[in-house]
C-alpha cells in the first residue's frame, strides 16, 4: 500500500513539474544575444574602407574590403569557427554538430557595400550570424546539425559570391568590371579565391539543410507599420529593358509645335504610361525608369532620339510579362499619335523571382512570437544572396526595420534594439530547424 502511495505521489509530482522539466531539458529557450556586442562590431566594421574624401568605399575587392574581411575572419576564428575561403572568394566558417555527417544549416550575408553606401546593409546579417555562434559557444551548446557561417563576396556587384557558390557564375561574368575597377576574375583572386577552379566548388544541393539570411529591410514598411520583424515570402524577379524613342531632330526655333516629331515628348508620355500600367495591377509590383538620355542634347534642337531604361519587379514572372505587354501596347499607341517609333530591347540582366521556403517562414514566425516580437509577411523588393541560395536549398530571410526607409546611403541606420531582435529571431529559428 505504501509503495502504491509513493508511486502515485511520484506520478503527480512529475505531471505537476513537467513544464519545469521541459525547460531544464531545453535551455536554448533562454539564450540571449548581446545588443552591445552587435552594435560594437557594426561600429568597428564601419572603420574599414573610405575614399580620399572620407566617403564609405568598402566595395568588393578594394583595399577596404580586404581589411574588413581580415577583421571579420579574425572574429570568426576567435569564435571557434574553422575558417576558409572558397574558390568564389566567399568566407566560410564551419562549426561541428553532434552528427558530423548531418546536413549543414548555413546562414550569413555580405560585408561589401555600394560606393558611398551604408554600414548596415549586409553587415547586420553577417554580424548577426556570428552572434549566433558566440551565444552557442558561451553556453557550450552543441547543435545536432553542423553549422556554417558564410560571408558572400561581392553581393553588391550582382551576387557574384552566391552565384559562384553553386557553380552558376558564367565566364562572361568573370570578364566584367567590378566597382573596384578590377575585373571580377581578378577581384576573386585578390580576396583569396580562384576563378579558374569554380567548377570544383561542391554543389550545395543535398549537403545543406537550410540557408537563412538576416538583413535590413531597405525600405520603410516595417517602421511605418511599427512591426519588429519582416518574414520574407519571396525575393522579386527583376527584368530590365533599354527603350528607344525615335523621332526627328529639327530646329526648335523654326519648327511649329504641331509639326514636331519630338522624341522627348513621346518619352515623357511613355514614362507616365509606365506608371499607370504598373498601378493598374493588384499587388506590390513596381516599375521604374531611372535613366534617360535625349539626343542630340542641344537647347535649340527638337530631340530626335531618346534612350531610357525600364525596370519591372514582382514576385510573379507572369505578372512581369503581363505588365511589359501592357506597356508595349501603350507605347504603340503613343508612337502612332506622335509620329515616333518606340522599341524595347531586353537586356537579359534580370533575375527570376524566388519564393522562400514555407516551413522556414513558419519557423521564423514562431520564433518571433516566442520572443514577443510582432512581424509582417512581406516580399523583398531588392535582390539578395538568398535569391541564389533558394535555387538549391530551402531558404528563408528575416528583415528588421530600416530607419526612414533609407539604404545604400551613409544615412542608413537600424537601431541596436532592432538588430538584436533580428539576431535573436535568427538564433531561435536555427535552433528550431536544428531539431528537425
Amino acid at each position: 500500500m505504501d509503495t502504491c502511495r509513493f508511486s502515485l505521489f511520484a506520478l503527480i509530482w512529475l505531471l505537476a513539474h513537467s513544464a519545469v522539466l521541459s525547460q531544464v531539458a531545453s535551455p536554448e529557450g533562454s539564450f540571449q544575444v548581446s545588443k552591445d556586442r552587435i552594435s560594437h562590431r557594426i561600429e568597428a566594421l564601419s572603420k574599414f574602407g573610405h575614399d580620399s574624401i572620407g566617403r564609405n568605399y568598402r566595395v568588393a575587392y578594394s583595399q577596404g574590403d580586404l581589411e574588413g574581411r581580415a577583421y571579420f575572419m579574425g572574429l570568426m576564428k576567435a569564435a571557434g569557427l574553422e575558417v576558409s575561403i572558397d574558390y568564389a572568394g566567399n568566407i566560410i566558417g564551419k562549426r561541428a554538430g553532434k552528427f558530423p555527417s548531418g546536413k549543414y544549416i548555413t546562414f550569413g550575408s555580405h560585408i561589401d557595400m555600394v560606393p558611398n553606401g551604408g554600414n548596415y546593409d549586409g553587415c547586420v546579417g553577417s554580424i548577426g550570424a556570428l552572434e549566433v555562434i558566440e551565444v552557442l559557444q558561451e553556453h557550450h551548446y552543441l547543435t545536432n546539425h553542423p553549422l556554417e557561417v558564410i560571408i558572400f563576396s561581392n553581393e553588391e556587384g550582382g551576387e557574384i559570391g552566391s552565384h559562384g557558390f553553386h557553380r552558376n557564375l558564367s565566364a562572361a561574368s568573370l570578364k566584367e568590371k567590378s566597382n573596384s575597377g578590377l575585373l571580377i576574375a581578378d577581384g576573386i583572386r585578390r580576396v583569396g579565391g580562384n576563378p579558374d577552379s569554380l567548377e570544383r566548388i561542391h554543389n550545395p544541393a543535398g549537403e545543406l539543410a537550410a540557408y537563412l539570411e538576416l538583413h535590413i529591410e531597405q525600405g520603410g514598411i516595417l517602421e511605418k507599420e511599427k512591426r519588429d520583424i519582416g518574414v520574407v515570402e519571396g525575393i522579386v524577379g527583376i527584368e530590365e529593358w533599354e527603350c528607344t524613342v525615335e523621332g526627328m531632330a529639327n530646329h526648335a526655333g523654326t519648327t511649329p509645335m504641331n509639326q514636331r516629331q519630338d522624341a522627348l515628348l513621346a518619352a515623357a508620355r511613355l514614362i507616365i504610361s509606365v506608371h499607370e500600367a504598373v498601378n493598374s495591377y493588384q499587388g506590390r509590383q513596381v516599375g521604374n525608369i531611372g535613366r534617360i538620355t535625349a539626343l542630340p542634347g542641344a537647347p535649340n534642337v527638337v530631340p530626335g532620339r531618346v534612350i531610357m531604361s525600364l525596370e519591372l519587379r514582382d514576385l510573379s514572372k507572369a505578372k512581369i510579362d503581363s505588365m511589359f505587354q501592357n506597356i508595349e501596347t501603350r507605347a504603340a499607341a503613343i508612337a502612332g499619335s506622335s509620329g515616333t517609333r518606340i522599341s524595347f530591347r531586353n537586356l537579359n540582366l534580370g533575375s527570376t523571382p524566388e519564393l522562400m521556403n514555407p516551413d522556414i517562414q513558419q519557423a521564423i514566425m514562431a520564433s518571433a512570437t516566442r520572443l514577443g516580437l510582432s512581424y509582417k509577411v512581406m516580399p523583398s523588393g531588392a535582390g539578395h544572396d538568398a535569391q541564389e541560395m533558394a535555387q538549391v536549398v530551402p531558404s528563408g530571410m528575416i528583415f528588421i526595420p530600416s530607419q526612414g526607409g533609407i539604404s545604400h546611403s551613409p544615412r542608413e541606420y537600424s537601431t541596436p534594439g532592432d538588430m538584436a531582435n533580428g539576431a535573436g529571431v535568427l538564433l531561435q529559428t536555427i535552433l528550431a530547424l536544428d531539431k528537425k
